[in-house]
């Protein structure tokens, strides 16, 4: 029986990414473990991106989500207008992806994500507390 050779040097760089399977993570039918269990299988699977998905990369995208928020808290009504401009947070990471910043999978995550954004707000709420909770597990995964 042959052995296993696990050399860490470009093991990483040589594989194929791990698949991110984007089906639980569902705003409108929130499950129990959305912001638990989804959220850190989906950050472990980014995580595992080799020199790619750094945390200060991401974490731009959260902190604009973050600023959405404030916004809307601010002007409810408004919510609608910003949409577009939210979902424009798509062709930021298409962008990013292109500069080889962020990977596939994490391209596959803001798209499902924005996706499901809708005229209720509730779902943005949802979007914003999943990258929540997805960056406090993603920092734990992601090796330095």
């Amino acid at each position: 029986m042959a052995q296993a050779n696990y050399s860490h040097s470009n093991q990483s760089r040589d594989r194929e990414p791990p698949f991110l399977n984007v089906t639980p993570i569902q705003f409108a039918a929130k499950s129990a473990d959305l912001f638990d269990e989804v959220a850190n299988q989906t950050a472990i699977t980014i995580a595992d991106s080799g020199d790619k998905n750094k945390s200060t990369q991401l974490r731009k995208y959260y902190d604009e989500l973050c600023m959405w928020d404030q916004k809307i808290k601010q002007d409810k009504q408004k919510y609608v207008e910003y949409l577009p401009l939210i979902k424009m947070l798509n062709a930021k990471v298409a962008y990013a992806n292109g500069r080889k910043l962020v990977d596939d999978n994490f391209v596959k995550l803001m798209r499902h994500c924005l996706s499901q954004l809708n005229e209720n707000e509730e779902s943005f709420k949802t979007c914003k507390l999943f990258f929540e909770a997805f960056m406090g597990f993603y920092k734990m995964h992601k090796p330095k």
